[in-house]
C-alpha cells in the first residue's frame, strides 16, 4: 500500500526529491524572498496535495510526530496534512498551535490557512482560538490570524467585528501589514458601505491604509463606483514610508 513508509522522513524525502523540478524551483525562489534557496526543492502544489491525501489515509499521527522540517516542501506538506485531518477542534487546535512556529514565509502561511476548512464547521470555536494570536510577537503567526479572518470571517455578518479586530493589529512586519490591507480589501468587496466607514476613521498606519485602497481599486470584484468611493478615502499623502521587505530584493506575495 502506498501509505506504508511515508511516516519515515527519509522515504518521504526521496519521494519529494523525485518530484522536484529544477525550473519550477527557480521560479518559486523569485516569489519567496525570505526563504534560503537551499531549503527549496521545487515540487509543485498538486503533487504535494496528492502526497498529503496519501498520508491522511495512512497513519497521519506517526507522520506528524516524525516529520522533518528540513525543506520548504516538508513543512508545507505538514500544513496540508493537518488541514485534511477529519477531526474536531479538540484534536485540531493543538496541531495548529504546534505548527505555527514552523511558518516562516507567506506561502506556507496562506496555504495552511486555505486548507483549514475546520473554520467553516466550527466558526465560534475557531474565532476564539484565533483571537489571542493577533497580538503575538511572531510575524507569521499574526499573518496566519489575519489571513484566517479574511478567508473565513469576512462575510457581511462578520465584517464589522473583523474590521474592529484588524484595527487592533500593531505588528510592524511587512507581511502582517500587507495581510491586513488584503483583509480590508476583501471586507470592502463584501460590505463596501461598512468598510468605507471603517476606512474613514480607522487607526491603520498610512502604508497599510494606502495599500488597502490600492488593493480595492485593483480588484475585479468591485464596481467602478465603489472604487471611486475608496479613492476618495485615501489620506492623500505624497510620501508614504514603505516598510523594508525582508530577504532578497525581488517580487513577493502581498
Amino acid at each position: 500500500m502506498k501509505t506504508i513508509g511515508l511516516s519515515s522522513p527519509d522515504i518521504l524525502r526521496e519521494r519529494l526529491e523525485a518530484l522536484a523540478e529544477p525550473a519550477f524551483r527557480q521560479f518559486s525562489l523569485s516569489l519567496l524572498p525570505t526563504l534560503p534557496p537551499e531549503r527549496l526543492l521545487g515540487v509543485r502544489l498538486p503533487a504535494l496535495r496528492r502526497l498529503a491525501h496519501e498520508i491522511v489515509r495512512g497513519n497521519w499521527r506517526d507522520y506528524l510526530q516524525n516529520a522533518s522540517d528540513q525543506s520548504f516542501e516538508e513543512i508545507l506538506l505538514q500544513g496540508m496534512v493537518i488541514g485534511l485531518i477529519p477531526e474536531g477542534p479538540q484534536t485540531m487546535f493543538p496541531l495548529v498551535e504546534a505548527f505555527l512556529p514552523k511558518i516562516d514565509n507567506w506561502s506556507v502561511c496562506d496555504s495552511f490557512c486555505s486548507g483549514l476548512k475546520l473554520a467553516r464547521r466550527f466558526p465560534n470555536e475557531t474565532l476564539a482560538f484565533l483571537l489571542p494570536h493577533l497580538q503575538d510577537e511572531r510575524e507569521y503567526t499574526v499573518r496566519f490570524t489575519v489571513v484566517m479572518l479574511l478567508l473565513y470571517f469576512s462575510a457581511p455578518e462578520y465584517t464589522a467585528s473583523t474590521l474592529a479586530l484588524l484595527d487592533k493589529v500593531r505588528h510592524e512586519g511587512y507581511y502582517v501589514r500587507m495581510a491586513v490591507a488584503w483583509a480590508v480589501s476583501v471586507c470592502f468587496a463584501k460590505s463596501p458601505t461598512v468598510t468605507a466607514g471603517y476606512l474613514s476613521r480607522c487607526r491603520l498606519d498610512d502604508f497599510t491604509h494606502h495599500k488597502a485602497i490600492q488593493k480595492i481599486t485593483e480588484s475585479k470584484r468591485i464596481s467602478a463606483e465603489e472604487k471611486a468611493l475608496a479613492r476618495s478615502l485615501d489620506r492623500g499623502l505624497r510620501q508614504i514610508q514603505r516598510p523594508a521587505v525582508p530577504g532578497r530584493a525581488t517580487a513577493c506575495k502581498p
